[in-house]
């Protein structure tokens, strides 16, 4: 139709009116067919020329994203797209894309809506080109909270796997204080039973009571085993938004550092990529970096009151952050007293603990926690010498990723 309309046009002098009323209702039929192509995409779509001046859109990009006005509006045209976003740090983005002339970029943010939920959106940008040079930009806006929502139950259903395991060794933890307790109001019984026959003559004092004493400690004992399970069992409860981890992890070793200090500890935090976001729940990634910060005290602690240990011992804390091959890695290491091959083999099994007062479940749920994000973790330590704890998450698709798409 294109080249029809432009061969025409080349004789529009020489063609009737009929001729000409006739190829004007064929161009406003196709204009109609493109329009309806546009409203029937389940993406949103802006177009915008190459200063972001929206040049097009369709009605189902503004259920995606926020404007200040309606896009049918005159104002929505007389100004740079990120003018007229609510969203800020989409306006930003936009903003950055015309200041540095991107062309091929996906990205993805997180949206709140008028009730209060959170949405998952992808907007991926290519470029619009004309007469073989690029007139502006085509971007289109999809909502994967569906997606996203689909990968968290997949994670939670993994976890609930593991279920049997749990469920074993609670058993196991279980045993033990309900034989105490068998055993102890056997005694209480047949020391009754005997008062009975010795002319209700009470045993000794404090010799039921003390039977007693024990049976409620092993109660006490068998309510904190529950807990614990119950604890470690429940689903973690993530309200997953893309954050800066960077910008997290600086803020949470504003709050660690001077605990570390106090006790003469070198905190160093080093923030290779500082713009990558994470799909993470805010405070359960804080309780994962506090968690293996107070595991690092502790263990640079033992250390220095191991006599074997040089005294100019120094203790050192670091937390690194890079990002290469489409993952982003967060290495938390410190030069403690480490641990034993059996110990780190064991380190994210539920119960199991080296502390005396421990209950076993800190790095289950930092391990629970890393996998709800999509993540990986892993330990390495050398008794004596220190420990090292990799974590590795999947970073957003990138401007590559987004050439091939398109």
């Amino acid at each position: 139709m294109r080249g029809y309309v432009k061969r025409v046009s080349q004789k529009a002098s020489k063609l009737s009116q009929e001729q000409l009323v006739s190829l004007l209702d064929d161009m406003v039929e196709e204009n109609e067919n493109l329009y309806s192509i546009l409203e029937s995409i389940s993406a949103g779509l802006l177009i915008v020329d190459n200063d972001f001046f929206l040049l097009q859109s369709n009605k189902i990009v503004e259920s995606r994203l926020n404007f200040s006005v309606y896009l049918d509006d005159p104002k929505a045209t007389s100004c740079p797209i990120w003018e007229i976003m609510e969203d800020q740090e989409i306006g930003d983005y936009f903003k950055k894309c015309a200041e540095k002339e991107i062309t091929n970029t996906t990205e993805d943010f997180t949206i709140m809506t008028s009730g209060g939920s959170v949405r998952f959106i992808t907007i991926t940008m290519t470029p619009l080109v004309h007469g073989g040079e690029t007139t502006g930009k085509i971007i289109l806006v999809r909502d994967v909270t569906e997606k996203k929502n689909q990968e968290v139950l997949l994670h939670r259903m993994e976890n609930l796997a593991n279920l049997t395991n749990l469920a074993a060794g609670m058993a196991h933890e279980i045993k033990n204080p309900l034989g105490a307790i068998s055993i102890h109001i056997q005694l209480i019984q047949k020391a009754l039973e005997k008062a009975r026959q010795n002319n209700d003559v009470l045993p000794a004092p404090k010799f039921v009571e003390d039977h007693i004493d024990v049976v409620n400690e092993e109660i006490d004992h068998l309510n904190k085993l529950i807990m614990d399970f119950l604890f470690a069992v429940r689903p973690v409860n993530a309200s997953l938004q893309l954050k800066k981890p960077g910008a997290l992890i600086q803020n949470i070793a504003d709050f660690f550092t001077p605990e570390f200090h106090d006790n003469n500890i070198n905190v160093k935090i080093v923030i290779n990529d500082s713009e990558s976001r994470l799909l993470v729940d805010e405070k359960l990634f804080r309780d994962v970096i506090i968690n293996l910060a107070q595991n690092a005290l502790a263990a640079i602690q033992t250390k220095k009151k191991d006599d074997s240990t040089p005294k100019d011992y120094q203790g050192e804390f670091t937390i690194e952050c890079a990002s290469r091959e489409n993952k982003y890695f967060i290495t938390v290491s410190d030069n403690g007293c480490g641990m034993k091959n059996e110990t780190v083999s064991k380190i994210f099994e539920p119960y199991f603990t080296t502390k005396a007062n421990g209950t076993g479940l800190g790095m289950t749920m930092v391990y629970k926690i890393i996998k709800e994000f999509s993540g990986d973790i892993q330990v390495e330590s050398q008794e004596g010498k220190g420990t090292v704890f990799t974590m590795q998450f999947p970073l957003q698709q990138d401007g590559t990723l987004a050439i091939e798409e398109a």
